[in-house]
């Protein structure tokens, strides 16, 4: 069904963008065997604006919608990806045209890569390790919001804790440091981190970090 979000907005000057209360987008990671992250992307169709590069899933949203509900929604609809399988982790403003049109991105994880299936405004969806992204054809808007979307690697030493255990891997934002993606592979990519105080080799974490 087509929502009232589906449209150009047009701001000053003739200058357009798509989703005539600004849009929104899912950022979908999900572990990889060896410890790190990989995040769902979408091979936009030849003739969608951009067509033949590689962005999230998303689009306009609605005039009732937050950015979370439009998100995923947009990424039910283009991935096949449903509501349940996924967390919601963070929001970030991605985006703000001279006009007030806005861009959000909804950080969210999976417990893994789940299968995908490709409306008709997706030549492909991929699940794409997250040091790959920059290795393809971005989406200008994508590829600006990339540098701080992309998360961190870092490895959590639980010693026998359960309830850490229970929350890994996730992915967790930390005020003024960016997202980091934790997970517990002794063997696994990133810097080591022990919570609550004691010596660490990357960003100061605490249990309530990863029990959010």
């Amino acid at each position: 069904m087509r929502g009232d979000g589906d449209g150009w907005y047009k701001g000053p000057g003739g200058v357009k963008h798509w989703g005539k209360f600004g849009a929104a987008g899912l950022l979908l990671r999900a572990p990889l065997p060896g410890g790190g992250s990989a995040v769902l992307l979408q091979h936009r169709a030849p003739w969608s604006h951009q067509g033949g590069t590689w962005a999230l899933p998303g689009g306009a949203r609605d005039s009732h919608e937050s950015p979370e509900h439009a998100a995923v929604r947009e990424a039910e609809e283009e991935a096949g990806i449903a509501a349940d399988d996924l967390r919601v982790r963070a929001e970030r403003l991605t985006m703000t045209a001279p006009s007030g049109w806005t861009y959000i991105t909804v950080i969210a994880d999976a417990d893994k890569p789940l299968p995908t299936v490709a409306n008709r405004e997706s030549a492909e969806l991929a699940w794409v390790p997250e040091d790959e992204v920059t290795d393809l054809p971005l989406h200008p808007g994508f590829a600006a919001a990339w540098i701080e979307l992309r998360a961190v690697p870092l490895r959590v030493r639980l010693d026998a804790d359960t309830d850490l255990a229970d929350a890994l891997p996730r992915t967790v934002e930390l005020p003024d440091q960016g997202f980091f993606w934790l997970h517990a592979r002794d063997d696994g990519p990133g810097a080591e981190v022990v919570l609550d105080g004691e010596p660490s080799e990357g960003p100061v974490l605490t249990r309530a970090d990863v029990l959010a």
